[in-house]
């Protein structure tokens, strides 16, 4: 897989959907679909942040993207529907969906984890994901074939001390997408994670400060897989997760 070599055009007409698009691996990955003929749709919760990718996509001769302004801790169970709903009105499906948004919330003993934290991190990181994949299904459904791509983390895999809530919903992350992907496993849509493994982000920036950021990967350097997964090629791959390192 990391071999894969896109070719010019392959998401032409591909409707894609990336959360987090507006800074870090999700800014990435809509410019990278861009590039390859996609329309994105930008969802984020910083409405500057979007402009700006949307703007960068634009000038770089890309389809012209949609913007969604969310806040994946406050959206309820409605706005996924309605917004499945102007997907389907707008563009008539949805080829593909980036779960890219993360929170990391507090680190520290387990012991000292508050609820609010607990709950911050599962409202981003697994409910959110739940609901917005429920209400977008029915536009997945629309597509001929359409990839889902979760982000998991080697945390997800195992657990390691003081990453508490958020080691625990990567482990989520990676259960709901087996669970999606055996579910559809004879239909028109798969259902992937993918790892990226540390890459030069401003989340990584903050739960590592004394990290080095030149010494590990720029989220431009981790698109292989993303790009591979969003090809009619890799229509096999389901439930599997790739590792971008």
């Amino acid at each position: 897989m990391l071999n894969y070599r896109a070719n010019e055009d392959y998401l032409d007409k591909k409707i894609i959907l990336i959360t987090g698009a507006g800074d870090g691996i999700g800014k990435q990955a809509a410019l990278e679909f861009a590039k390859y003929g996609a329309t994105i749709i930008l969802l984020g919760k910083t409405v500057k942040k979007l402009e700006s990718v949307y703007d960068q996509i634009v000038n770089n001769g890309g389809n012209e993207p949609a913007i969604v302004p969310l806040d994946l801790k406050g959206a309820t169970k409605q706005h996924y529907i309605d917004m499945g709903n102007t997907i389907i009105d707008q563009f008539g499906r949805l080829d593909g969906l980036v779960h890219n948004a993360s929170f990391v919330g507090h680190l520290g003993p387990f012991g000292q984890m508050t609820e609010e934290d607990w709950h911050a991190v599962f409202q981003v990181n697994v409910h959110s994901q739940f609901l917005m994949t429920q209400g977008l299904l029915p536009a997945l459904k629309k597509s001929a074939q359409a990839s889902v791509i979760f982000t998991s983390s080697g945390l997800g895999v195992k657990g390691r001390a003081y990453w508490g809530a958020y080691s625990i919903s990567k482990f989520a992350t990676q259960g709901m997408m087996q669970v999606l992907a055996d579910e559809y496993e004879h239909s028109s849509i798969r259902f992937n994670c993918i790892n990226p493994g540390p890459t030069r982000t401003n989340m990584r920036a903050v739960a590592f400060p004394e990290e080095d950021p030149k010494q590990i990967k720029s989220p431009a350097e981790i698109m292989t897989p993303y790009l591979y997964l969003m090809d009619n090629v890799a229509s096999q791959d389901n439930g599997q997760t790739l590792q971008a390192q």
